[in-house]
């Protein structure tokens, strides 16, 4: 898994590394037909964009969660997140989950670089069955853009909260608003074009949700199915990751690639007008496209959702 995505995710990885960090990189459906270290570099700019939000999550969940001393992070990817979790929490062990074994060596040189390599782990397979190999329960388990990934997104809940201590929370990043990048008016084509391009990606999802091994539909109220897991839900809370205008290299960067990928995954979804005015976008000598305009940003907020086991 990684951390990208939120409607994001649907962008990019669903396959994904979408806009937007977080996955569960561990499913035969995903993971057979990616090139995951290939992906890795797309998967690394992402989250360190997003780091700003990560960390607004991390100062709040540290006044939710005393000093834990295990953190796994389900569906990791490589490993930006779960390092910032062992800055955040420096007297914390951390381990690094996911299905893609090429990720968590760079999780691994990560911590490693970052000098946290000592109370630094990986562990690798299918999730959240993988987390069977934990030595000990988990006092935070963090799980961004991952469950969405799995079929039975209700017996995920309640597998993961069997890995939790007794106290231990459960922290669950799912929903909030899509990247928006494009101001509604661009000066071509008809307004409204990223707005249109979000409910093709949600129809998306929706086909990806229903095709996934063992689909079953669920309302998604986060708090209500992280009660059904027998945890007391204790917060939800919504976190803005806001990249202004003009950008840096970094996030131009990584807008080009996420509405190239994007286009690739959606353009049948779009009328052919739309599809001229993504393909100028997209053209780097355009003027009007997203490789020269001033005008381009990230704005995007994820929502964490929190629950406890019962002591």
């Amino acid at each position: 898994m990684a951390h990208d995505h939120d409607h994001d995710d649907h962008q990019h990885r669903h396959d994904h590394p979408g806009p937007g960090p977080g996955h569960v990189h561990g499913h035969a459906h995903d993971h057979t037909d990616i090139d995951w270290a290939a992906m890795a570099p797309l998967l690394e700019a992402q989250a360190e964009l997003y780091t700003p939000l990560y960390r607004q999550a991390m100062a709040w969940l540290a006044r939710e969660v005393a000093e834990p001393g295990l953190v796994v992070d389900v569906g990791s990817g490589p490993g930006v997140v779960a390092c910032l979790f062992a800055d955040a929490f420096p007297g914390a062990r951390v381990v690094a989950a996911d299905g893609a074994a090429p990720l968590l060596e760079r999780a691994r040189d990560r911590a490693a670089r970052l000098g946290v390599a000592d109370r630094f782990g990986t562990l690798a397979g299918d999730l959240p069955g993988a987390l069977g190999e934990l030595e000990y329960p988990a006092d935070l388990i963090w799980a961004s853009q991952s469950v969405h990934h799995l079929g039975d997104q209700r017996a995920a809940l309640a597998a993961l909260a069997g890995h939790l201590a007794p106290g231990g929370t459960l922290a669950l990043l799912e929903g909030g608003l899509p990247a928006r990048f494009l101001p509604r008016d661009l000066g071509t084509g008809r307004p409204g074009l990223q707005a249109r391009m979000h409910a093709v990606e949600e129809d998306f999802f929706a086909e990806m949700r229903a095709d996934l091994p063992g689909s079953v539909a669920e309302t998604e109220d986060w708090a209500a199915l992280l009660t059904a897991a027998g945890l007391e839900h204790t917060g939800t809370r919504s976190f803005l990751l806001d990249v202004p205008a003009p950008l840096g290299d970094e996030a131009r960067a990584y807008v080009v690639t996420s509405l190239t990928r994007l286009r690739d995954r959606i353009a049948d979804g779009l009328d052919a007008a739309d599809r001229a005015t993504l393909d100028r976008l997209l053209d780097p000598a355009d003027e009007a496209g997203v490789h020269r305009r001033p005008d381009v940003f990230v704005l995007l907020a994820h929502t964490v959702h929190t629950a406890v086991r019962p002591a």
